[in-house]
């Protein structure tokens, strides 16, 4: 492995650290800093960088049990380093123990703890030399690594069987689902490309319009993405939008919009009629919408900053479909943002079923008589799911459910999600 990538895989580890910057943001960054360098160093970055995080609190206790002191003790850099180490020697089978060792060592040489690389040195050297014989830990959630709070939460909803399947499935190598857009081509030619171009595809279980894709270098370099011919969506999202009712020259809102993957959909099944009204919170937001949309070179979407929790008269009924994505806890994607397992707590998933509520509390306004109204989450926390949907009917009786699905990750083979559609009856 080359001493460059886990330099630069230290640089996320210490920006997710230190400045709280989501994995996925960290890694996207860094990656297109060497997105021009070998393809193998790439993939030895991302998988280091997820490896780390997806295993956080288990690469912690194996170094406890070898450690005078508590990696939560240690210098933000040398608990990188030691964890970055850790990793390597039991999960990457391409990387010599002792090339972990001593690699971690002139690391901690080159970042000015010289005096702590027989430290590091010890931990790692022991932790690979009895690693066929390593204590797995007593507590559960340890072994899955996530808090003790989620696993206990997810045992109380989901029973011991489905938890234990859905945080096994964390670890798991998926493969990208993808969206064609049938504006611009068929899901049979842009699979005939895509095998052209020497990736792995497979059709979508859910979706007509998805493929499964694998084996690719850098998602930007994928013949047709350029094009604006597919775009990165997990098929459950897919799911939501194919259950509306959406018909050509419709009046779509979608209110939570970023990074525009429903937005796009809406004007993508619309044939390029009819309006898509996308807006987000702030310009940082309303420029990824902007980025697809032109990408896929699509016309009927207007894009404008807005706080979904502040009224606009001008929308009032004006939308023959209205979408509310709601920010929520993001348990159903913790396979793909692997630190916000560790970020969430029972406090903030309360806060978002109240703001989940809100946000679809307002949406509601904007639907026409006899239009539907698409409440959607990346959560399996039935507070914000349908438990904010039951509060929300009991409160409007003008509404009505027309269907709803929970998809849960490692039973459904897709991320975990849940959407609803309800009409509006007056």
């Amino acid at each position: 492995m080359a001493p460059d990538a886990r330099e630069i895989t230290l640089k996320i580890l210490l920006d997710m650290e230190k400045n709280k910057t989501l994995s996925s943001i960290a890694l996207n960054k860094a990656l297109r800093t060497v997105q021009f360098s070998d393809k193998k160093m790439r993939a030895q970055i991302t998988r280091l960088t997820e490896g780390v995080t997806e295993y956080r609190l288990l690469l912690d206790h194996y170094i406890e049990q070898y450690s005078d002191r508590k990696p939560k003790k240690l210098r933000p850099q040398v608990r990188s380093i030691l964890r970055m180490g850790v990793y390597q020697i039991l999960y990457m089978d391409g990387v010599p123990d002792s090339a972990a060792c001593d690699e971690a060592v002139k690391m901690m040489k080159r970042h000015g703890l010289s005096s702590l690389s027989g430290y590091v040195n010890g931990v790692l050297r022991t932790i690979a030399r009895e690693k066929d014989h390593l204590a797995a830990p007593k507590e559960p959630w340890i072994s899955y690594s996530v808090p003790e709070w989620l696993w206990n939460f997810l045992l109380d909803t989901y029973g011991k069987a489905q938890t234990e399947k859905i945080l096994h499935a964390q670890f798991e190598e998926k493969m990208t689902a993808i969206r064609c857009n049938r504006t611009r081509i068929q899901p049979e030619k842009l699979e005939e490309k895509l095998l052209a171009a020497g990736i792995t595809v497979q059709r979508g279980r859910y979706s007509d319009s998805a493929l499964l894709i694998d084996g690719y270098d850098f998602i930007r370099k994928i013949p047709g993405f350029r094009e604006g011919e597919f775009s990165v969506q997990d098929e459950s999202s897919m799911c939501a939008l194919e259950a509306v009712p959406i018909r050509n020259g419709d009046t779509v809102i979608d209110l939570c919009a970023a990074p525009g993957g429903k937005t796009c959909y809406a004007a993508e099944i619309m044939n390029q009629t009819g309006t898509v009204i996308s807006r987000d919170l702030t310009p940082e937001k309303t420029e990824l919408i902007r980025d697809n949309i032109n990408r896929l070179r699509l016309t009927n979407v207007t894009v404008s900053e807005h706080d979904a929790l502040e009224y606009d008269p001008a929308l009032e009924q004006a939308g023959d479909v209205v979408i509310a994505d709601v920010p929520c806890s993001g348990l159903g994607i913790i396979g793909r943002k692997n630190d916000i397992k560790y970020r969430m707590t029972p406090e903030d998933m309360k806060k978002l079923e109240t703001l989940g509520l809100q946000i679809l509390s307002m949406a509601s306004r904007y639907v026409k008589c006899g239009g539907c109204l698409l409440f959607s989450t990346c959560t399996i926390n039935p507070g914000e799911n349908g438990g904010t949907v039951e509060k929300f009917l009991s409160e409007n009786k003008n509404y009505e459910k027309l269907t709803e699905r929970t998809f849960l990750q490692g039973i459904d083979a897709c991320d975990g999600f849940y959407y609803c559609v309800m009409k509006r009856n007056q």
